[in-house]
């Protein structure tokens, strides 16, 4: 899929879980604040597994230095969608934000936010296409900018931000599991798993109907995330 779709994707993940899931089962109470943080934080969280795909397009979220990182995953994971696109990576991002934010607080989270805000402001297409500083340095400003508010918002040790950046991920493979490559979930066995629903990536099933119905989904569950009566 699309990055914009993975993205989406992420973002009606989290808004749905915090309208209609019980508030028993979440680690934290979430205020306003945290359910629209957790949005754009899941979002960001959706475009994680693709960090091993040096020619896509959030691959220049931070212009040379985020290609170079991406092109190290690339190796590192054995190419695009392998170790990255597995359940594995699924339970090694959640636990190593929960240690990160647990053990080095503040710095940790905000740079993690920072991270995220970055790759979703790029796969939502809120900064000018492209690769070069006119995009990426849009991506920087409103990064650093939106993390700079969340500063005054987060706590040091969220307890529902892994739980945010898992959920994310976890999409991104359902996502990918709709396409006929579909994904190696119990890597490092190297069997792909998935119903192919969608043939080929930005095909129109998933631009003009799956995107716009997530987008609607995702606005629709913030609404109601966000009422008094969701909380009570």
């Amino acid at each position: 899929m699309l990055g914009h779709s993975h993205s989406t994707s992420g973002a009606l993940a989290w808004a749905a879980a915090a309208a209609w899931v019980p508030a028993a089962v979440w680690p934290a109470r979430l205020d306003t604040k945290g359910i629209l943080l957790g949005t754009f934080i899941t979002a960001g969280s959706a475009l994680l597994p693709d960090l091993d795909h040096p020619d896509g397009t959030i691959a220049h979220f931070l212009g040379p230095i985020s290609h170079a990182f991406c092109r190290f995953v690339e190796w590192i994971s054995g190419g695009h969608r392998h170790a990255t696109h597995s359940f594995l990576f699924v339970a090694a991002a959640t636990a190593g934000t929960w240690a990160g934010a647990h053990y080095l607080g503040r710095p940790f989270t905000l740079g993690l936010v920072y991270l995220l805000l970055s790759l979703a402001i790029r796969a939502l297409h809120l900064c000018p296409p492209g690769k070069g500083i006119h995009s990426w340095g849009v991506v920087l400003l409103l990064a650093v900018g939106g993390t700079f508010l969340m500063y005054r918002w987060i706590g040091p040790d969220p307890s529902w931000l892994p739980v945010a950046v898992g959920l994310g991920a976890l999409t991104h493979l359902a996502g990918d599991c709709l396409t006929e490559r579909g994904c190696p979930l119990l890597w490092p066995i190297p069997a792909r798993l998935g119903i192919p629903l969608i043939k080929h990536t930005g095909e129109k099933l998933e631009t003009a109907l799956l995107t716009p119905l997530m987008a609607i989904g995702a606005i629709v569950s913030l609404y109601f995330a966000t009422t008094p009566l969701t909380h009570k």
